[in-house]
């Protein structure tokens, strides 16, 4: 109770800063600013269906839910799906992947105040919470836990730095993880963190983003995109983070042939006017997605400036380098390059996804590059050997195919946890 009680206090301290930071963060973003009363649990229009509560904190873990989504609109036709995010940007995501189905709805998950919790949970009366990897609240979890609304960490994982973190507080730390009902972990290394930080009922389920389908609209996008590039070979650089962009660019630059185009895809969006303008000064001739014309002849980096396209840039690519993996971010997700069959190269930071990394490289659908200069090399390299590119692209088919299935075995966890859970009476509100 006085850990709690510590934690809370230490909230309502902070939350003059945290409201801070939102308004400097609105400053590049202002949808920071939008949708305000719902960070502290103020909801309009209460549900008239049951409900099913996924948290998906960002864009990451938006896409990653959505095959466990459709999941639950197919067999469970009487619920409807509350999506909270912490981010416009997830926010976005969830409107391009959900805007034309009408049960799903998302919001944002208010701060982490029992008050503000208990709110949320009175608004919308959950029958289930979902939580996607690893966005864990003390406070949300725990009156979860007393107004018995089970809980899921669904397609959980746990890098060893998050676990060393998390081990600092243990007290806290196992008080949280007790409070969920079941924890899904994508492999066995995530589940073994999570046991020896006082996680119960772990089962390993799998990586629901192995799920995740090209739609035929994105296929048709990505064949879109490589005509706009007029036959040149295309180098794609996917969801690079802030640091990354100046040596991408710069060893574009020197190695590249004339004709090859450098698809530069930022991975936050409030960035991509920063990101052309540091093309701009590297003197290569910049073009934007967003002018949806074809790329010209003199242009030689491509900025993808566009959201929930990121499977077309993958079609559309010739070779693929992953962001997040050149300086020590932990690297993005390459399921999506993989499963269309685009060759990938990664660096050397990818403890976020360690054991798909490992299995992709280890299977032939990756490489692995030492730092930005070499990954380039590999990358022009493979825009000659048209051969070789086919065999990567033909393992990385195969291994995305072969991961299949996470969406399934966390159903059968939720089947588990809504069968003992009594539904409620529908609202008449």
């Amino acid at each position: 109770m006085l850990l709690r009680l510590a934690y809370t206090t230490l909230w309502v301290l902070a939350l003059p800063l945290v409201l801070l930071r939102l308004v400097w963060r609105a400053r590049r973003q202002p949808a920071y600013l939008a949708h305000l009363p719902e960070r502290f649990g103020r909801y309009r229009h209460k549900p008239r269906q049951a409900v099913i509560w996924i948290h998906a904190v960002s864009v990451g873990e938006t896409r990653a839910a959505e095959p466990l989504i459709r999941a639950l609109l197919s067999r469970y036709p009487d619920h409807a799906v509350v999506l909270t995010h912490m981010t416009p940007t997830g926010r976005d995501t969830a409107t391009s992947l959900f805007g034309a189905e009408p049960r799903v709805r998302s919001v944002y998950l208010p701060y982490d105040i029992g008050l503000l919790a208990r709110r949320f949970l009175a608004f919308f009366s959950p029958r289930l919470g979902i939580v996607m990897e690893t966005e864990l609240w003390p406070n949300l979890l725990l009156n979860c836990r007393e107004q018995a609304v089970p809980m899921l960490l669904a397609n959980a994982r746990l890098s060893e730095r998050s676990a060393r973190r998390y081990a600092r507080w243990p007290a806290l730390t196992g008080m949280t993880l007790g409070a969920l009902s079941a924890i899904g972990a994508q492999t066995p290394e995530d589940a073994r963190r999570l046991r020896a930080l006082g996680a119960l009922q772990v089962e390993i389920t799998g990586n629901i983003k192995f799920d995740i389908v090209a739609p035929d609209a994105a296929l048709k996008l990505g064949a879109h995109f490589r005509e706009r590039c007029g036959g040149r070979p295309v180098v794609l650089a996917a969801s690079t983070r802030e640091g990354e962009e100046p040596s991408i660019v710069a060893a574009f630059a020197r190695l590249a042939p004339a004709n090859a185009v450098l698809t530069l895809v930022p991975r936050h969006p409030q960035r991509f006017d920063e990101v052309a303008g540091l093309v701009g000064e590297s003197g290569l001739v910049l073009q934007r997605r967003s002018d949806d014309s074809p790329v010209r002849f003199e242009t030689r980096v491509w900025l993808g400036d566009s959201m929930g396209e990121m499977f077309a840039y993958y079609v559309a690519a010739d070779v693929a380098l992953i962001g997040g993996s050149w300086l020590p971010l932990g690297g993005q997700n390459l399921i999506e390059a993989c499963a269309v069959g685009t060759p990938v190269i990664v660096g050397p930071h990818t403890f976020n996804f360690e054991l798909v990394a490992e299995q992709a490289l280890a299977c032939g659908a990756a490489m692995r590059a030492h730092d930005v200069e070499e990954g380039m090399r590999l990358a022009i390299g493979l825009l000659a050997e048209a051969e070789q590119r086919k065999r990567i692209g033909e393992s990385g088919l195969a291994f995305a195919a072969s991961h299949r299935g996470a969406t399934g075995r966390t159903m059968t966890i939720v089947s588990r946890l809504l069968d003992a859970t009594p539904a409620p009476a529908p609202s008449r509100l």
